[in-house]
């Protein structure tokens, strides 16, 4: 089993992890990025960004995580794919243990993200980018002047039928209570937006040929089935933090993600946690890659 020593270990390679590298990198330390499948983590699953600057007719996912790959690993940034099985965070220097050996690392910066709640359709996942979206802000122009439904009840789901309001032709909201979980500050702006509410049902299958072309909709009170024709479908019911690997290590707020504010710092000396895994008001790669570099600074005054 290799032992290999870092000043800067990265676990996950998205926007946030690679952004971290590159500036890190620039600073003179060793970094390594520890990835378990490809570049661009969530990103990579988007079939076209809009919303990151400097690509004035959009990028995709996949792509734009290739290159945030090659342009940390022209200043001297190491990737490996495999998986991290455990981490002493603790210890010093921290361990990283890994399918095929261990890291030592003078810092850990933890970029595992968080993956979207899925509706558990068995149609779902090969629908994504072809009519299943996740995220709003990131999607929703793919949309405009089109007819599409949101699932949930909650502020994610208030705050994406408001956003596809002002762009879309149509906007449904589904929810399976008589009445939203959202915060009220969203109770009058959806009640004006002429968004209209599917209450007391669920999505029960998502019709499509090769792309989405509908729903069907259960009502849970009275079993009544009715379907509705739809361009997009976006799934808002919640978020889940990859960050069971931490568990007990490191400190956690109720939802499960890594509590650090905006300096990066974790409730543990010398590590830090950026993009989607940590708590913050707005996950989106814009803001992942600015985490990156914030935790740089501080990585950097920890380890002078």
């Amino acid at each position: 089993m290799k032992s290999d020593y870092t000043d800067v270990a990265i676990i996950g390679g998205g926007p946030g992890g690679y952004s971290a590298a590159l500036y890190c990198a620039r600073s003179g330390y060793s970094v390594l990025v520890l990835e378990k499948l490809s570049p661009g983590g969530q990103m990579a699953t988007t079939g076209q960004v809009d919303n990151y600057p400097g690509f004035d007719e959009g990028i995709d996912g996949f792509e734009l995580g290739e290159k945030m790959q090659r342009g940390a690993e022209r200043f001297g940034v190491k990737t490996e794919f495999d998986e991290v099985v455990s981490v002493d965070l603790a210890s010093s220097p921290k361990q990283i243990t890994t399918t095929s050996g261990v890291i030592n690392a003078g810092t850990v910066i933890i970029a595992t993200g968080a993956s979207p709640r899925l509706l558990g359709l068995p149609e779902e996942n090969a629908l994504r980018g072809r009519g299943v979206a996740y995220c709003a802000t990131c999607d929703g122009q793919m949309y405009k002047n089109k007819t599409v439904i949101v699932a949930g009840g909650g502020n994610s789901a208030a705050a994406d039928a408001l956003f596809l309001s002002k762009i879309c032709s149509k906007v449904y909201l589904v929810h399976r209570r008589d009445s939203l979980r959202a915060s009220r500050i969203y109770q009058e702006p959806l009640e004006k937006s002429g968004v209209e509410f599917l209450w007391n049902s669920r999505i029960i299958e998502i019709l499509h040929d090769k792309r989405v072309n509908g729903v069907r909709i259960e009502n849970v009170k009275d079993q009544s089935i009715r379907d509705i024709p739809v361009d997009g479908v976006f799934v808002a019911i919640g978020r889940v933090p990859d960050t069971e690997l931490f568990r007990g290590q490191i400190e956690l707020d109720p939802q499960g993600y890594i509590i650090a504010d905006e300096t990066t710092r974790t409730s543990i000396p010398g590590v830090f946690a950026v993009g989607d895994v940590r708590t913050k008001p707005l996950r989106q790669i814009v803001t992942a890659a600015a985490d990156g570099a914030t935790a740089s600074h501080f990585v950097e005054e920890y380890l002078m």
